[in-house]
């Protein structure tokens, strides 16, 4: 600044840009125990009473949770005040390491059969002040009194000079678990949609349907692979080499939607639901599902026609039952058929009056018998309800439960 003149100040807009927020992250940490045991059998235990006080026998080293470990067996006792009244027995960190946490259990094996071990367990009960912590190399945890000796020798703990001892040890470890927090989601096969792709490109096909006029490309493995009827059609034939085949009983739009099947394992979009309160009674068996089932049952395909008789379940009522277990009794379709028995048989009265009814009686005469059975068990459940006519006699002689007559067509 000179002569008194004033520096222009530029002005300047400081700009503060954030950051876009990182998704949040997290951990888990899991604590647990790594357990092991150790068996360790003292042979000739008579020889070793009399070594003296807090001389011992020690098993050989194991290992668990990363640390070793050893038993220690004091046959008259650790303590010197206890003047051998007592054996001892413990467990001794065997290995480098410090403030190592575990749970112990020893157990000296009854030898008789019966069962009756002696338990020095923490695994089982709640630690106060939670697990025990062994400082360093040759730190100990077990019981100066283990077992008053007198009592040990006269047991069945004691067998042809020989004692069992049983140890398990615990090792306290917390991990960080990344299995449940950091899981890779595996997404929906999608096998089906690369063979629909197969089905709608007709790339490599090698066999086409004429189906009332309207041609088909396929694939002959694809085929066979899916339906024991087209396997044996396709490749069990005089001519194997055929390139075309002729269907005579079934419709285009069913063929196509049987094609779909076969290719996607679903329904494609176009199936037709049946409409259960008003759909007449002709309209049932002319239904796109309806006839998607028997074309399942004409080529053997069970996963098919349980998917057609699911959709046909949603549509039972008292005036489609009748039409819809013909159709699954015609169909071999045993799990609609079943849901149709029992429909009609709870709603007798009903379904009676319907003409559906009158369907069944006049071109299904045998599955009578069977609605019959199904009332009968119905009766056994309502037994105790006090109707006041058997369903069998409304049935018989065509009556309803109030006693009305039912049409009966002549």
């Amino acid at each position: 600044m000179t002569n008194g003149a004033t520096s222009p100040v530029t002005a300047a807009t400081l700009k503060v840009e954030h950051s876009p927020l990182l998704s949040p992250t997290s951990s888990q940490s899991v604590t647990e125990t790594v357990n092991g045991s150790h068996r360790f059998v003292i042979q000739g235990y008579s020889l070793a009473k009399g070594m003296g006080i807090g001389k011992h026998i020690v098993s050989d080293n194991f290992t668990v949770g990363g640390y070793r470990w050893a038993i220690y067996f004091y046959p008259d006792g650790k303590n010197p005040e206890d003047s051998s009244t007592y054996v001892s027995v413990f467990i001794a960190l065997a290995s480098e390491g410090t403030d190592v946490r575990a749970l112990f259990e020893l157990t000296l094996m009854d030898q008789s059969g019966k069962g009756k071990h002696k338990v020095h367990s923490h695994f089982d009960g709640s630690l106060e002040s939670g697990p025990y912590t062994l400082k360093y190399r040759g730190s100990m945890w077990g019981y100066k009194r283990f077992f008053r000796r007198a009592l040990l020798e006269t047991s069945d703990y004691l067998k042809d000079d020989c004692l069992i001892i049983n140890c398990t040890v615990g090792v306290v470890v917390s991990v960080i678990d990344c299995s449940r927090l950091h899981s890779i989601q595996v997404p929906e096969s999608d096998i089906g949609a690369h063979f629909g792709m197969l089905l709608e490109n007709m790339e490599g096909s090698d066999i086409t349907f004429d189906v009332a006029g309207e041609k088909f490309h396929s694939h002959k493995l694809v085929l066979a692979a899916r339906s024991p009827v087209f396997r044996s059609e396709i490749f069990d034939g005089v001519d194997e080499q055929k390139k075309e085949m002729v269907i005579t009983d079934l419709e285009p739009r069913v063929f196509k939607a049987l094609l779909h099947f076969i290719y996607r394992d679903t329904l494609s979009e176009d199936v037709e639901s049946v409409e259960s309160s008003s759909a007449s009674l002709s309209s049932v068996s002319e239904t796109l599902i309806a006839k998607l089932l028997a074309a399942a049952d004409r080529y053997c395909l069970e996963r098919l026609k349980l998917m057609c008789e699911s959709r046909l379940c949603k549509n039972i009522s008292v005036n489609s039952v009748a039409k819809i277990l013909a159709l699954a009794d015609e169909y071999h379709a045993t799990e609609l058929k079943a849901v149709c028995l029992r429909f009609a048989a709870e709603n007798l009265p009903a379904v009676m009056r319907s003409d559906g009814f009158e369907y069944l009686k006049d071109n299904c005469p045998s599955l009578q018998s069977e609605l019959l059975k199904t009332i009968a068990g119905c009766e056994e459940d309502y037994s105790s309800g006090g109707k006041s006519r058997s369903v069998w006699a409304q049935l018989s002689d065509g009556t309803d439960t109030n006693g009305r007559r039912v049409r009966q067509r002549t």
